[in-house]
């Protein structure tokens, strides 16, 4: 009894600090390149891409890599108890990946990808209620000019928040681990986009019919800015149909692309 709980803990414990050193190596990787890039190495060049022009100072950046770290260090305990569920038959993750067709392996990652952008839209909006968001998501919105460090940068309640979409969607549907591993790349890659500071779409994204419905780094950086409006993560659709986005949105977004173009001539 006693080598086999110790054998269990052990397996939890590899468990841990391997999802642990996946996420720290994604998480260095996919905010320190574009913060190396935009930040440092080309920075003068890069300035008239910024949104806003100042630059951060550097207490704020080691505050945003602290607390997403300590984000990084929760996630990976709850998705332990995923692992446990799951490796006791609990959820709807199979490893078998013949299990279901490559097509409802794509499938199932569009989905989590599309549900996991309206959960992130209506728990987005709890979090700026009253009663909440002075204790809770201000710690994330003390990044008034964010940089990509920002991208996990919650208060403890609110990373367990973040968190819930998985375990919503592994008791939902059927997932590979494969496709949860895809969608979290996803997820990382767009909300390192949200918080870089610099906007690198070319004018008229907010108009076309093919790009009106994604969201840019604009839109997230005026949420920061102004707090209550520009709720999306993904997508410019719940904002739209709530009618979330800022006033100015779309001239704001114009107005930086027209001083990129000056600035460079």
């Amino acid at each position: 009894m006693v080598l086999s709980t110790t054998l269990a803990s052990s397996i939890y414990t590899q468990e841990y600090l391997f999802e642990m050193g996946i996420d720290l190596a994604q998480y260095f990787l996919v905010a320190g390149l574009p913060f190396l890039i935009l930040y440092v190495v080309f920075k003068s060049k890069m300035v008239r891409f910024k949104i806003q022009q100042k630059f951060p100072e550097n207490k704020h950046i080691v505050r945003e890599i602290s607390y997403s770290l300590l984000s990084l260090l929760i996630f990976n305990l709850m998705a332990v108890g995923i692992f446990f569920l799951a490796k006791h038959g609990y959820t709807k993750i199979y490893t078998d990946i013949h299990a279901h067709s490559m097509w409802y392996f794509v499938f199932s990652i569009v989905v989590f990808i599309v549900a996991h952008d309206t959960y992130f839209y209506w728990s987005h909006r709890l979090m700026h209620t009253k009663a909440i968001y002075p204790h809770v998501h201000l710690i994330h919105h003390k990044s008034y000019n964010p940089t990509p460090w920002a991208t996990f940068s919650f208060h403890p309640i609110e990373t367990v928040m973040q968190f819930g979409i998985v375990p919503i969607m592994v008791f939902a549907i059927p997932l590979h681990p494969l496709a949860l591993l895809a969608w979290s790349v996803y997820q990382l890659v767009l909300n390192v986009g949200g918080h870089t500071g610099f906007e690198l779409f070319r004018s008229g994204f907010t108009r076309r019919i093919h790009t009106f419905w994604h969201n840019t780094p604009t839109h997230h950086n005026m949420h920061h800015k102004y707090v209550n409006s520009n709720f999306g993560l993904y997508f410019n659709i719940w904002d739209r149909i709530m009618g979330t986005n800022h006033e100015r949105y779309e001239e704001e977004f114009e107005a930086v692309i027209k001083k990129r173009k000056e600035t460079a001539a």
